[in-house]
């Protein structure tokens, strides 16, 4: 892992904290990509290699990303933070601040359970660039027809407003439907699926708005992506980090700043608009990367 490059480890950073975001997989390009660079690239940069240093880089990077999202929605975290102690010690569950808390808590143990059971088997035997590719696909046709079932709920009417996606509107979803939204996020463990897009696609299923789904995913996203990202910083501190921390932190700020721009550019975009064009991004360049994989 010394010959990571720091143009691989900024690339790399880059990638993860837009696509992150975006609902198009992180772990579904950070496959991709250095397999069909090829080279030295694919080398390096193999996540389903045995104890794949490349793994615990790209998760690292996690760190960067969720401090982006801490910046960007501090406010909402102390909100959460505050409602979750004021919570447990009057027993209640009332206020938004304190609704969001276990929103948040509810929405999170599936995927923290499963992840812990079943990351290394997926893997080690899915992070492969074909599976990589298929799944991609599948991605973009779970949120193409996300839309289409939330369309057909609603009539044909957009329920993206610029009003909507507050926390006081999210604080009214019950606690079984954040489980059951929350609970999406298992499917990310495969690489090609994006957290982002199916917890957007189980919101929109669920009642709530673009806006609102968007909102919920990256709150939701946080704590996830940090808990992987500090499990796996000791281990660049060990030997499978030796000679790249340099690497590590140009791809940590590239990850952190590239993430802040995403999810700022996300929460003005689902305002008005839809999953519709990251959904057909996903089925074109899985299907793309099948044939350039399989023929070449």
């Amino acid at each position: 892992m010394s010959s990571l490059s720091y143009l691989e480890a900024t690339v790399v950073g880059l990638l993860q904290g837009v696509t992150e975001l975006f609902p198009v997989s992180s772990l579904g390009h950070s496959v991709l990509v250095p397999a069909l660079i090829g080279g030295r690239w694919a080398t390096d940069l193999d996540v389903s290699a045995p104890e794949s240093p490349y793994l615990a880089f790209i998760v690292g990077l996690h760190v960067a990303t969720a401090a982006a999202l801490l910046l960007f929605f501090w406010r909402d975290w102390v909100q959460i933070v505050t409602g979750f102690v004021t919570s447990v010690r009057y027993r209640r569950i009332e206020t938004t601040g304190e609704r969001l808390a276990w929103l948040i808590i509810v929405g999170t143990v599936p995927v923290g359970l499963v992840g812990l059971a079943l990351e290394h088997t997926f893997r080690t035997t899915l992070g492969k660039p074909v599976p990589a590719a298929a799944f991609l696909v599948v991605n973009g046709v779970v949120l193409y027809a996300g839309e289409r079932l939330r369309r057909r709920r609603d009539g044909g009417v957009a329920t993206a407003t610029a009003d909507a996606g507050t926390d006081e509107s999210l604080a009214r979803t019950p606690l079984a439907r954040g489980a059951l939204i929350g609970a999406a996020q298992t499917l990310a463990l495969l690489p090609g699926i994006s957290r982002s897009g199916v917890t957007m696609t189980a919101g929109l299923l669920r009642g709530l708005t673009h806006d609102e789904a968007a909102r919920f995913s990256f709150l939701l996203a946080t704590p996830v992506i940090l808990a992987a990202g500090v499990l796996k910083v000791p281990d660049l501190f060990g030997p499978l980090g030796s000679g790249i921390h340099g690497q590590v932190l140009a791809g940590s700020v590239a990850s952190f700043v590239s993430a802040y721009l995403a999810v700022r550019f996300l929460t003005k975009y689902f305002h008005t608009r839809t999953m519709t064009p990251f959904a057909i991004y996903c089925v074109v360049a899985g299907a793309g990367s099948l044939l350039w994989l399989t023929l070449r």
